[in-house]
């Protein structure tokens, strides 16, 4: 098919009416801007757009023959879900040309009710694949805002086998972590990056340490940001980016100023006509290449487009960073007060309690079922040094989990581009046959791939973000047997979840959470290295004394996790109604595992003997705080609500 000016959309941030006039003028075809409510950007007041002025800003677009989306791309809670519905009805009379949006529960209550806006799938959806792709076609999604890690070559290659709109990013301030997967800010602060609060953990300076003996593994002379990704620029590929079959180029930065929007949609804009008039004879000047760089806020990057930049993508020094939203605090330990909702603490279970216990090898599996794990999670990812599972060794841990009356379920990675859903797909087909109980997916792509490939029950791991009772209703209707309750979800939030869904539900109770994934390899990039020493263990040093281990996994991406183990054990009494419990025991000694499963089996068995007359062991803690290689925290259970 002939590419045509018409083929391709300049799409521009707005975040006030002056910068809506400064876009359009400049030349963009289409604009996204936020409402007041239920959007990435609502750090500031003076940005987003009130209902009068959002209907004012859809009339004006349209009078310009401009599109205009809506961003309603945030997590969303179960008290918000009136609210929500309320936003969907004006903006059903409103009609913009699509609502951009994250949340599984909007595809839901778009299929209840009617709606009839376009819903584009936002970047926080994390999509990466063609069975992701098509799960959200069969819901009626007609565009896809992809992972910002995916190369023009695998957007090439998702256009073609789905024929789904593409939107991608090529200017503005990128994310480090892979999109929707970044908990930092919601567990540290109350301040989630998936509902528009990110303070931006990743923009802090870092040591690179050895994560057992604390000592410092790099020179310095980078400079200390060690995540600080530079800003996407993709001036220089426009061909490349119109050839890939990339629909809608989108600009970052809805909170940047009219002059600054304008300039870089102007450019954009000349470039793309010029390239259209005469596709043979185009090329950039210098003069044109400097307009660009002048107007630039950090260093410019092309990120992920042609392959993992590595160090070059980083902006060490932290000279050109526009703006610092934190610092490193210290991470709350098992002192910090809590004050827990009377109507959560009647310790009266829906069923017996269940713990499940995720291991990273058979002597890990063959503790946690010694000491009274219901059910053992598998496979995903395998952290060096340990090696991922093999077929013959996930059979033998069948037999050995029957044994014990226990179940095996197998778990897919986080992130599944092609060869890793390739890979998985393989191993879902044999499921049954190795004697498997289930499998547990992060993605909605794994579950459509789980779907198509087994006949076992499916499982949804933390990465699915589920957050409130509509979204679990959507997952339980698309096969999923039991969700993950998000890690960034409060006590309050957990209860309400609970009360708002037939799904049943599983927490993280004890175990090192990751606060972020992402592709970019730390070690290697600051060290200078071709491959990471499998034997070290690597973290990062922030500036309030606290490591960060950093995990590898089998596909080089890196997992940094939080400086404090989650530990939930004093608070178990507040969440009997969820029923399935999660200790996270990959990054543990196979004693270790033995010994928490241990301690959570018997605190579980007489909460829900004893029900009211239960009395928590505070020496039980202190022995699991004493045998911990980190110390303990609380995450986000301590906030009354995660913002």
């Amino acid at each position: 098919m002939e590419l045509t000016r018409q083929s391709v959309e300049i799409l521009a941030p707005v975040g006030n009416w002056d910068v809506l006039e400064a876009a359009i003028g400049a030349g963009a075809d289409a604009v996204y801007l936020g409402g007041k409510r239920f959007n990435m950007r609502m750090h500031r007041t003076d940005t987003n757009f009130d209902d009068e002025k959002l209907a004012r800003a859809i009339a004006y677009a349209h009078e310009r023959n401009v599109k205009l989306y809506v961003t309603v791309n945030n997590l969303i809670s179960d008290r918000e879900m009136p609210g929500m519905r309320q936003y969907l009805e004006l903006l059903q009379k409103l009609q913009p040309d699509a609502l951009i949006v994250q949340d599984l529960s909007i595809l839901q209550l778009a299929k209840e009710t009617g709606f009839t806006v376009p819903l584009h799938a936002s970047v926080m959806m994390n999509t990466h694949n063609e069975h992701a792709v098509r799960q959200l076609q069969a819901y009626g999604l007609t565009r896809v805002v992809t992972n910002r890690e995916m190369t023009l070559d695998q957007l090439r290659l998702l256009k073609e086998r789905t024929g789904i709109e593409i939107e991608y990013f090529i200017h503005g301030d990128m994310c480090i972590a892979q999109s929707g997967q970044c908990i930092h800010s919601g567990v540290l602060f109350g301040q989630s990056s998936n509902r528009g609060r990110c303070l931006k953990p990743c923009r802090w300076p870092y040591q690179l340490v050895d994560a057992q003996s604390g000592d410092v593994l790099e020179s310095g002379e980078q400079g200390p940001y060690k995540l600080a990704l530079k800003d996407m620029c993709l001036y220089n590929h426009l061909p490349e980016l119109i050839q890939a079959g990339v629909c809608s180029f989108k600009i970052e930065g809805r909170m940047r100023t009219a002059d600054f929007v304008s300039n870089i949609v102007h450019l954009y804009s000349s470039a793309i006509d010029r390239y259209f008039d005469d596709p043979t004879g185009y090329y950039l000047t210098e003069k044109e290449w400097q307009e660009m760089q002048e107007n630039r806020s950090r260093d410019l990057s092309t990120c992920y487009s042609f392959g993992n930049p590595g160090a070059a993508a980083i902006g060490y020094t932290g000279e050109r960073e526009p703006r610092f939203f934190s610092q490193a605090v210290v991470e709350p330990g098992l002192d910090t007060p809590v004050a827990l909702p009377k109507q959560q603490m009647a310790a009266d279970f829906p069923h017996q309690p269940t713990l499940s216990v995720r291991v990273a090898d058979r002597a890990a599996a063959s503790e946690a079922l010694e000491n009274g794990a219901n059910t053992l999670y598998v496979g995903g990812e395998s952290f060096l040094p340990h090696r991922p599972w093999t077929k013959e060794n996930l059979k033998a841990l069948a037999q050995e989990a029957h044994a014990a009356n226990a179940k095996v379920v197998v778990a897919a990675p986080r992130i599944t581009l092609e060869r890793e859903c390739s890979e998985w797909s393989h191993l879902f087909k044999q499921a049954a046959e190795l004697g498997l109980d289930g499998l547990m997916v992060s993605s909605i792509g794994m579950l459509r791939l789980a779907n198509e490939h087994a006949s076992l029950p499916i499982y949804g791991d933390l990465s699915l973000n589920l957050f409130n009772g509509v979204t679990a209703k959507w997952l339980q209707d698309n096969g999923l047997r039991q969700g993950t309750v998000s890690a960034e979800a409060t006590c309050e939030q957990i209860w309400d979840l609970c009360q708002h869904t037939p799904l049943p539900l599983e927490m993280i109770i004890h175990g090192p959470l990751e606060a972020m994934v992402m592709d970019h390899h730390l070690p290697e990039a600051i060290l200078g290295l071709e491959k990471a020493d499998v034997d070290r263990s690597y973290g990062l040093l922030d500036t309030a004394g606290q490591i960060h281990p950093i995990a590898i996994d089998q596909y080089e991406r890196n997992h940094v996790l939080f400086a404090k183990d989650l530990c939930l054990l004093p608070f178990l009494p507040a969440l009997t109604s969820v029923g399935s419990y999660r200790i996270e025991g990959q990054h543990y000694t196979p004693a270790l595992v033995g010994q928490i499963t241990k301690t959570y089996r018997k605190e579980l068995d007489e909460l829900a003997a004893k029900k009211d007359a239960y009395a928590f062991s505070a020496d039980a803690l202190t022995a699991l705080s004493e045998a911990s290689p980190r110390p303990l925290g609380i995450g986000a259970f301590r906030y009354r609500i995660s913002r």
